[in-house]
C-alpha cells in the first residue's frame, strides 16, 4: 500500500514536471546526459553469461570511498563481474576514469519500468549501495526477486536522522528484508535498527573513507609542483558559496605577512566554477585558472600567481599532498563538512569550520588527536592559519597527528569484503536467489 501511494505520487510529479524537464533537456546538455540509461532502455555494460554484483555510489564522495573495495571484490570474487552506478554527472565521469567507462553507467530513476529493466539485463546476485540512498521501487523489487541487498558504509548523519526517525514506520518495510548493513559508527548502526533494519543483521564496520589512498599524481599536481617550487600552498577544498568570499577577503592579509604563499580553491560543484573564476578576477590578485593550462604556462607562469582556481573532477584528493596546510569546505557554512580525510592522508593539518555534523564520525577522532582545528570564523580561520604557516614544526606535528587517525582506523575495506563474501556464500550454500 505504501509502495502503490509513494508511485502514485511519483507519477503525478512527473506529470506536472515534464514540461520543466524537457525544457532543461532541450536546452542543457548535463539533463541529456545518460537519460536513456535512467530511463532502463540502454545497456549498463554487464556482460551475458558472468554472474554480476551492482554497486550503487551516488556521488563523487561515494566513488572515492568504494575505490579500494571495487579493486578488493575484482581481487577476492573473481568469478563475478562488478558494475557500479552512480546518480550524478560528475560522479559518474570519476566512476568511469576510476574503473573503466565500460562497466560504468547511471542508476535508473525510482520508476518500476526502469528498475525492471536494468534488474532484467544485470539479474545481479547481490546489489550493493554505498552509504544510504533508499528508493523505494529499487529496494522493493530486488526483495521480490529474492536479490540480496547490503549497504556498506551506512550512516544516518544528524542532519537526516530526524526526517528517518519521523518516517520509520514508511521505511521498516523497505529496509528490514536488507540482508546486510555494515554501518560506519556504533551510532548509525543504531539509529538504522530504529528505523527499521533488522538487528542482527547490522554490524559496524568502520568507515571506508579510512582506506582511501590516492591515485596516482594528477595532472595538476604535477603542474603545480614543477611551476610552485618553493611556494607555501594553501588548499581550500570543497568549498561552498560564501566559503570562496571570506578565503579572498583574508588572503591579502596573509600575503602581507607571506608573500610567497599560493592558494589552491577548489569549489565542490561544478556548476559554480565560473560564478567562482568571476569572483576570484573581481579580487584583483593574480591567479590561473586550472582549466587553461598546459605545462609551459604554469612553469613559466605561478611564480608570480597568488591564486590557482582547480575547476576540474577528480584532481582534488591528489593536489592536497603539496598543501602546507588544508581547508576542508562545506563547515564555514551550514553545509555539513566535506571529508578531512583527504589532506589527513598526506599529513597536512587541517582546518575546518564549525558545521561538520555529515563527518562526526571522522572529526571526532582526528579533534581528540589534535589532527584538526575547528575555526568559528573567517577571522579565526586567518588566525589560525597564519600561525600554522609561521610555524612548520606545529603545523608538522598537527599534520603528523592527522595522519596517524588516518592509518590507525583503517581497515573497512578488509571487514567489508569479508562480510560480503559471506553474504554471497551463505545465499550459495541456502540455494541462491529464487
Amino acid at each position: 500500500m505504501i509502495l502503490f501511494f509513494y508511485n502514485l505520487l511519483l507519477f503525478a510529479a512527473l506529470l506536472l514536471g515534464a514540461p520543466w524537464w524537457l525544457f532543461r533537456m532541450a536546452t542543457t546538455s548535463k539533463y541529456r546526459e545518460g537519460v536513456m540509461q535512467r530511463l532502463g532502455f540502454k545497456r549498463t555494460g554487464v556482460v551475458a553469461g558472468r554472474p554480476a554484483i551492482w554497486i550503487h555510489a551516488v556521488s563523487v564522495g561515494e566513488v572515492l570511498a568504494i575505490g579500494r573495495l571495487v579493486k578488493s571484490l575484482d581481487e577476492s570474487l573473481s568469478d563475478f563481474q562488478i558494475v557500479i552506478s552512480t546518480t550524478t554527472r560528475t560522479g559518474q565521469q570519476l566512476a568511469r576514469e576510476r574503473f573503466g567507462k565500460d562497466r560504468v553507467f547511471y542508476c535508473p530513476l525510482d520508476l518500476p519500468w526502469a528498475v525492471s529493466s536494468v534488474l532484467n539485463e544485470l539479474k545481479p546476485q547481490l546489489f550493493i549501495l554505498a552509504e544510504t540512498e533508499f528508493w523505494p521501487n529499487l529496494l522493493a523489487s530486488c526483495h521480490r526477486r529474492g536479490i540480496p541487498v547490503a549497504v556498506v558504509n551506512a550512516r544516518i548523519s544528524d542532519r537526516s536522522w530526524p526526517r528517518y526517525k519521523k518516517l520509520r514506520g514508511v521505511w521498516k518495510q523497505f529496509l528490514q528484508p536488507l540482508a546486510l548493513v555494515l554501518a560506519q559508527t556504533e551510532t548509525d548502526a543504531e539509529r538504522l535498527r530504529a528505523i527499521g533494519c533488522q538487528g542482527e543483521r547490522v554490524h559496524t564496520s568502520g568507515n571506508l573513507k579510512f582506506d582511501v589512498r590516492a591515485a596516482a599524481d594528477s595532472a595538476a599536481t604535477q603542474l603545480l609542483r614543477a611551476g610552485a617550487e618553493g611556494k607555501r600552498i594553501v588548499v581550500a577544498g570543497s568549498t561552498l558559496e560564501g566559503e570562496e568570499a571570506a578565503l579572498l577577503a583574508i588572503w591579502p592579509e596573509l600575503l602581507g605577512e607571506n608573500s610567497n604563499l599560493l592558494l589552491v580553491l577548489a569549489p565542490r560543484h561544478p556548476e559554480r566554477f565560473s560564478a567562482v573564476a568571476a569572483l576570484i578576477d573581481r579580487s584583483g590578485r593574480s591567479w590561473q585558472q586550472r582549466s587553461h593550462w598546459n605545462a609551459e604556462a604554469a612553469q613559466e607562469k605561478l611564480g608570480s600567481t597568488q591564486i590557482v582556481l582547480l575547476d576540474s573532477i577528480g584532481e582534488l584528493a591528489s593536489v592536497y599532498q603539496l598543501a602546507s596546510v588544508a581547508f576542508v569546505g562545506g563547515s564555514l557554512v551550514q553545509a555539513g563538512g566535506h571529508n578531512p580525510l583527504e589532506p589527513a592522508q598526506f599529513g597536512v593539518p587541517v582546518l575546518m569550520g564549525p558545521s561538520y555534523e555529515n563527518f562526526r564520525g571522522i572529526v571526532k577522532p582526528m579533534l581528540a588527536a589534535g589532527g584538526i582545528k575547528i575555526v568559528d570564523s573567517a577571522a579565526q580561520l586567518k588566525t589560525v592559519l597564519a600561525e600554522l604557516l609561521n610555524n612548520r614544526e606545529q603545523a608538522k606535528a598537527m599534520g603528523a597527528k592527522a595522519h596517524a587517525v588516518f592509518e590507525g582506523q583503517s581497515g573497512a575495506t578488509g571487514r567489508t569484503v569479508e562480510a560480503i563474501r559471506t553474504l554471497l556464500l551463505s545465499r550459495s550454500a541456502a540455494g541462491g536467489n529464487r
